[in-house]
This record gives structure tokens, C-alpha cells and sequence, in this order.
């Protein structure tokens, strides 16, 4: 324990003033007046002594520690060693928080890598043979004198009257086709005779799970057979395709084996069909059978008027939608075209068939497998230019 200068005095005053008292009774009772005035006087400077000094020590050293305080010295290693576990427990806590975080984040990106595996190795027989296509040297053929610059990896110009091949490039090669599909998917849906105003409903059936493509024609949109044919041709909506080969009599299936058995009647040798989008790497044709894919598509009203026009409109669930056609050359004035289609897939690079008159002559342009944006377009001008050069000729 500890006192104060102050509790030191107090203490020792109370243990000698009763001595004092008594020794100064014993005085006056006992020896003579003066000898005891005498005596007093030297106990009052003796006891003025003995006060000065303990004060002087009590100024020198203000607090005398009696005892050390063990009990405040084990509240304070108490309260450090709590805070050194509580520090500890925090720690703990933030690395395992930090490991489990690691861990969904891992968990993530293997799935991820798992998911891109599996549609890689979905696509790669498929894209194996486009990276061969393209490596390969290009066979040209050109019935004329005149040149012709076309960038696209395949292309066949056609004399749509007479079958003549006026320009051909990789034209018997055999590729991915994306949307040219949908020619194939219509003509057979319109060949069922099925009723054109009937409504058709977009399903979980019709989303893209291969590709994983966008569509503004959310599930539950419902439209009749021929908007979702006009959208499907004019503006390459996937959905809207998927749903006609859907709703075709007995099914998907069915449309498929349509599309197939017609391909085969039109005399489409190298062609195959395995859905009515195009979306499938495994639909395949040639630029020749092309050629008569577009013929028999330009017999159908309905197909001339839907993939040539350049823009539509449709209320899906209350929201109106513009659509535009994929083919930009459609609303250009200097071209006369009658049927039209583009596609495109990275197996398929960008694609575009058209039936078209150049100086009233009913030609067939098939450009296949071409990159870049603008290039399909850069390709079908310089045909055109080409085409009047050499009817002019």
C-alpha cells in the first residue's frame, strides 16, 4: 500500500502526541514550575524538530510505497493478454474469411473453364475445318476476261436464267452456312401450307443454349407465324426461327427432316441440316448448292417480300421493337435485289446470298466465309460493277 505526504504526518502525530501528553502531565505534577516551563518549552522545539524533518522527507519523497501493488500489476497482464488473443482470434477469422473467398472465386473460375471446355470441344471439329479451309490456296474460276477482286474466302456468281457459272471461287467446298439456314426453314413451314396469322409463342425451347446468342423476343413473346418469319429472314432473329421449326406439324424434328428431304429434291447434294436457326456448325452446304437454294427461295412470295424488306416493326408484350435487315444493300437504290439473306457464325465467317437483276439480267451472288464488318458488302459492289462491266462487254 501506498500514502501521501499528508497521511504520513497525520499517522505520525497521532502515534506521538500521546506520549507527549502524558510525559508533560508527569512534568507538572512532578517537578517545580520552572524546571517544568523549562522542560516544555524544549518538548515544543524538539517536537517543531522532529515535525520539520518528516516534512521535509515527506516534500523529498511525496508517495512512500509500503507494498508493491501485485493485484493492479496482474489486472494489467490480464487485460494485455486478452488483447493479444482477441488480436489473434481476428486474425484467425480474416485468413479464414480470405481463404473461403479464394476458394468460391476458384470455384468460379473452374467453372467457367469447364463451361468454355465443353463448347470448345463442342465446336471443334467444326472449327478445325474452317482453320484448314482457309490455309488451303483458293481455286478460281472465271469465265470471263475481265478481273475480279472478291475477298471472301468462297463465291459463286450465277446466271440465275441460264445456271451459268460467270465467277466461282472455293465454290464446291463444303461449309458451315449459319443464317442462310433459315431460306430452308421457311420453305418448309410455308410449304406445310400452315396459316400464316396463326399466333406463335416464344418458349424455353427456342433460347439459344449453344451460343448463347441475344434475342429481344423475351419467353412468352407472341406473334403471328408471319411476323416471326419476316423477323427471322429480315432481321436474323434466332428465337423467331427456332419457334417455326418448332411449331412446324410434329415438331423440330419433323422440320428437320423437311428441310432435309427438300434439300435433297432440290438437288443439294453436299448439304445437311441440324436446326432452323443456323446456329449449329454441322449445317453445311456448298456455294453451288447454294445457288439453288436461293432459286427455290425466290419462288415464294412471301420469302422475297420478308427478307428484302428494310425495316418492320412488332409489339412483343406491349413494347414496340424495331427491327432492320441485316443487309444493309436492300434499301440502297441502285440495287434491285429479290431475295436476300446473311449469316454468320465463327465457323462460317460472314455470309450472303442474294437474287439480284444487274442490267436485267437475273444473277445469283453466293459470298461465303467472309471477315470484317463491311467486307460481304465491299464484295457484293465490286460483283455489281464487275457484272455490269462484263454485260456491257
Amino acid at each position: 500500500m501506498s500514502y501521501s505526504a499528508e497521511q504520513l504526518m497525520d499517522k505520525l502525530r497521532a502515534f506521538l502526541c500521546p506520549y507527549f501528553s502524558a510525559y508533560l502531565v508527569i512534568i507538572r505534577k512532578g517537578f517545580s514550575s520552572m524546571f517544568s516551563i523549562s522542560l516544555r518549552h524544549a518538548l515544543r522545539r524538539f517536537n517543531r524538530f522532529i515535525l520539520s524533518l518528516l516534512l521535509t522527507a515527506a516534500v523529498a519523497m511525496p508517495v512512500v510505497t509500503i507494498a508493491p501493488n501485485a493485484e493492479a500489476a496482474t489486472q494489467s497482464q490480464t487485460a494485455i493478454a486478452k488483447k493479444a488473443a482477441a488480436k489473434k482470434l481476428a486474425a484467425k477469422r480474416a485468413a479464414a474469411k480470405k481463404r473461403l473467398a479464394a476458394k468460391k472465386k476458384s470455384s468460379r473460375n473452374k467453372q467457367v473453364a469447364k463451361t468454355a471446355a465443353v463448347a470448345a470441344a463442342a465446336l471443334t471439329a467444326a472449327e478445325l475445318a474452317a482453320q484448314e479451309r482457309r490455309q488451303a490456296p483458293a481455286e478460281i474460276h472465271n469465265s470471263v476476261n475481265i478481273p475480279l477482286d472478291v475477298q471472301s474466302r468462297a463465291a459463286l456468281i450465277a446466271n440465275a436464267k441460264t445456271g451459268e457459272v460467270l465467277y466461282g471461287k472455293n465454290y464446291n467446298q463444303t461449309m458451315p452456312i449459319a443464317s442462310i439456314t433459315k431460306l430452308m426453314t421457311a420453305m418448309v413451314v410455308l410449304d406445310a401450307g400452315l396459316d400464316m396469322n396463326d399466333p406463335v409463342t416464344i418458349t424455353q425451347d427456342d433460347v439459344d443454349t449453344l451460343r448463347h446468342t441475344h434475342s429481344r423476343l423475351s419467353v412468352g413473346t407472341t406473334l403471328t407465324r408471319a411476323d416471326m418469319m419476316l423477323i427471322a429472314l429480315m432481321a436474323s432473329e434466332n428465337r423467331a426461327a427456332a419457334a417455326l421449326a418448332r411449331s412446324y406439324p410434329g415438331g423440330t424434328k419433323a422440320a428437320l427432316t423437311a428441310m432435309n428431304r427438300k434439300a435433297a429434291k432440290l438437288g443439294m447434294m453436299h448439304t445437311r441440316f441440324f436446326d432452323g436457326t443456323g446456329l449449329n456448325g454441322d449445317n453445311i452446304s456448298t456455294p453451288g448448292d447454294l445457288v439453288k437454294l436461293v432459286q427455290a427461295a425466290y419462288r415464294y412470295a412471301d420469302i422475297r417480300a420478308f427478307s428484302t424488306a428494310p425495316k418492320y416493326e412488332v409489339n412483343s408484350r406491349g413494347r414496340l421493337l424495331q427491327y432492320k435487315n441485316t443487309n444493309t444493300l436492300v434499301k440502297e437504290p441502285e440495287w434491285d435485289i429479290g431475295v436476300s439473306k446473311t449469316g454468320f457464325i465463327n465457323e462460317a465467317g460472314r455470309c450472303l446470298v442474294m437474287m439480284a437483276r444487274i442490267h436485267d439480267v437475273p444473277v445469283v451472288i453466293v459470298l461465303m466465309d467472309s471477315w470484317g464488318k463491311y467486307t460481304r458488302i465491299g464484295d457484293a459492289n465490286r460483283v455489281k460493277q464487275w457484272l455490269e462491266r462484263v454485260t456491257g462487254a
